[in-house]
């Protein structure tokens, strides 16, 4: 691979978390309201996420988890121990 497309791949990254972010928090406000709202977050992303979103959500959560709130970052830390 050229470093062409290895940034172009990394730009793709970036954008697709640019929506999963926002998407986890759609999913956060309609399932906050839960006594279980972290295991409910968990088992929606993997239901319903594909590996690789789930894959670049838990990196993100790893990195410092920019723009996720600490309900978010409880799911991912119930959904990586799963």
């Amino acid at each position: 691979m050229n470093k062409q497309m290895a940034e172009e791949m990394h730009g793709s990254r970036d954008s697709e978390l640019e929506h999963l972010v926002p998407m986890l928090g759609d999913i956060e406000r309609n399932l906050a309201f839960n006594a279980d709202a972290e295991e409910r977050i968990a088992e929606h992303l993997r239901k319903y996420w594909a590996p690789g979103m789930r894959q670049r959500i838990l990196a993100l959560a790893a990195s410092g988890g920019k723009g996720l709130s600490e309900l978010s970052r409880g799911a991912l830390r119930k959904l990586e121990s799963a």
